[in-house]
C-alpha cells in the first residue's frame, strides 16, 4: 500500500510451514555443533536440543525471514529505501502464519536538468598594492613596542601606564588581585569595567584609589558581584611605537627582505580571495540547482537534517552566540526557516548524488590521500598520529570523504555550466557570508 509518493506501507505474511521448515533446519544445524554432556556432537536427541535452544533459534530464524521478505518486497516494488525501514511484527502465534508490517520511505526519482543550461556567477578580485600595505600594517601592529613619554602631562586614553596595584575586598587582599610593573593600555578594557577610566587624567607618581565591582558573570565565582578597592601606583607613562616597515622588519617574520615578505603576503591574499570566490561560486551554483529542481524528498532525512541544525542553534543559544537576526525571531519562525533549509540541503544532496551516479564520479585513492595529507598538515609534528587515527576510525574517514566527494561533484558541474565572471572590490567579496546556514 502506498501512503504518498515516497512513503509506503506493506503487510507481509510468512507462511507457518516456511517458518517451521526453517526452524527444523536451524535446529538440526545446532544439533550437529552442540556440545552436551553425555552425548557426542550430533547425537543428542532433538527434543533435548529444542528444549535448550528453541527460543534462541526462534528469534534468529524470525529475524532472517523478516530480513529476506523485506528485501524481496522492496525489490519487487522497485523501492530504494531512504532510511532503514521500520518493521513491526503484528501477528506471531505458534503454528500460524506470521505477519509483519513494513513502513518505508523511498528515495525519489531524480532527473538532473541540462547542466550546460545553467548560469553561475563567479566573483573575482585582484590583490592591490593597497591591500598589501594594509596587511603589512596589520603585521606591524603585532610587533608594536612602547617608548617613554617625555612630556609631563596627565594620562589619557591610548596611553600605556606602568603600574603597581593591590586589590582588597572588605579590607582584605585577595588572591590574584595584585601586580607589579604591569603595562596597562588605557582604553583596552582588559581590566574590570571602570578600572581603566579611573586612571585617566592622573599624574605620574600618584597613587589612585580605584573602586570597582566585579561583574556578575566574572570567571572567578568567589569574586563575582563583589566590590573591591585597588591601590594603584602610576609609575611611568609610555606610548606605542610602530616598527619601521623595512628589511629589518621583514626578518621578524623569517624573510630576508621586505620585497620577499610582500610576495608572500600577496600569495596568501590570493589564496584567501580565491577561497572566498570559490565559496561564492559554489553558493551561486547551489542556488541555481535549487531553483531548477523541485522534487519530493524523504521527510525522515529532512527530520535528521533539521535536528542537526536545531542542535547547532541550541548550542549557540546556550553559549550566547546567536546573531541578531536569530535573537529577534520566535522559535516557531526559526523552526520553520531551519526546516526549509534542511529540506533544501537534502534535495541538493540527493541531486548531487544522482549527478555523480550518472557521470560515474567517484573518489580515487589519490583524492583521499591528498585530503588526508592536507588534514595532517593542520597538526605539525603529529602527522603520523593523524594518519593512524583515520586508519583506525572508518566513521571519521567517512566524515572526511563526504565534503571531499561533494567538492569533486561541484567541480564537475562547474566545468559544464556557463560561468559569468564579475570583478569586484575586496570589500564586496568579503560582504559574502560563507557561514550562512543556507
Amino acid at each position: 500500500m502506498t501512503k504518498n509518493k515516497l512513503e509506503h506501507s506493506f503487510t507481509v505474511t510468512i507462511a507457518a510451514q516456511e517458518f517451521a521448515d526453517k526452524m527444523a533446519k536451524k535446529l538440526e544445524e545446532v544439533r550437529k555443533e552442540a556440545k552436551i554432556q553425555g552425548f557426542r556432537p550430533g547425537q543428542a536427541p532433538l527434543s533435548l536440543i529444542k528444549s535448550k535452544y528453541e527460543n534462541a533459534v526462534k528469534g534468529e530464524v524470525l529475524d532472517d525471514l523478516i530480513q529476506e521478505q523485506t528485501e524481496k518486497t522492496l525489490k519487487e516494488n522497485n523501492i530504494r529505501p531512504a532510511l532503514r525501514p521500520k518493521l513491526e511484527i503484528t501477528k506471531f502465534e505458534d503454528g500460524k502464519d506470521i505477519e509483519f508490517k513494513i513502513d518505508v520511505e523511498a528515495l525519489p526519482e531524480v532527473k538532473p536538468t541540462d547542466l550546460k543550461s545553467l548560469e553561475v556567477q563567479k566573483l573575482t578580485t585582484e590583490v592591490t598594492d593597497a591591500e598589501i600595505t594594509k596587511a603589512l600594517e596589520k603585521l606591524a601592529a603585532t610587533k608594536k613596542t612602547t617608548e617613554p613619554v617625555d612630556e609631563k602631562r596627565p594620562t589619557k586614553a591610548g596611553d600605556i601606564v606602568v603600574i603597581d596595584f593591590v586589590g582588597s575586598i572588605d579590607g582584605k587582599e585577595f588572591k590574584g588581585g595584585s601586580g607589579k610593573d604591569y603595562y596597562l593600555d588605557l582604553g583596552s578594557n582588559t581590566f574590570i569595567p571602570g578600572f581603566e577610566d579611573q586612571l585617566i587624567g592622573k599624574e605620574i607618581g600618584s597613587t589612585v584609589d580605584v573602586n570597582v565591582t566585579f561583574p556578575d558573570n566574572y570567571h572567578a565565582k568567589e569574586l563575582a558581584s563583589k566590590k573591591a578597592l585597588f591601590k594603584v601606583d602610576i609609575k611611568e607613562l609610555r606610548r606605542f611605537k610602530d616598527p619601521e616597515i623595512n628589511d629589518e622588519f621583514a626578518k621578524l617574520f623569517g624573510m630576508k627582505t621586505l620585497e620577499k615578505l610582500k610576495e608572500v603576503i600577496k600569495t596568501e591574499l590570493e589564496k584567501e580571495y580565491q577561497n572566498l570566490s570559490r565559496m561564492h561560486t559554489k553558493r551561486s551554483l547551489l542556488d541555481a540547482l535549487a531553483a531548477t529542481h523541485d522534487f519530493d524528498v524523504p521527510q525522515g532525512m529532512v527530520n535528521l537534517e533539521f535536528e542537526a541544525i536545531w542542535k547547532q542553534f541550541e548550542d549557540a543559544k546556550k553559549n550566547n552566540q546567536l546573531d541578531e537576526d536569530e535573537k529577534n525571531k520566535s522559535e516557531e519562525d526559526l523552526k520553520k526557516e531551519y526546516r526549509s533549509i534542511a529540506e533544501r540541503r537534502v534535495r541538493l544532496g540527493l541531486l548531487l548524488a544522482e549527478i555523480a551516479n550518472e557521470n560515474k564520479i567517484t573518489l580515487s585513492q589519490e583524492d583521499l590521500t591528498k585530503a588526508l595529507a592536507a588534514e595532517a598538515r593542520r597538526y605539525p609534528g603529529q602527522e603520523k598520529i593523524v594518519f593512524e587515527y583515520y586508519q583506525k576510525n572508518p566513521q571519521a574517514l567517512d566524515l572526511l570523504k563526504a565534503p571531499l566527494f561533494e567538492e569533486k561533484v561541484v567541480d564537475f558541474i562547474l566545468g559544464l555550466v556557463k560561468l559569468n565572471e564579475k570583478k569586484v572590490s575586496v570589500d564586496e567579496l568579503y560582504a559574502y557570508d560563507p557561514d550562512s546556514k543556507k
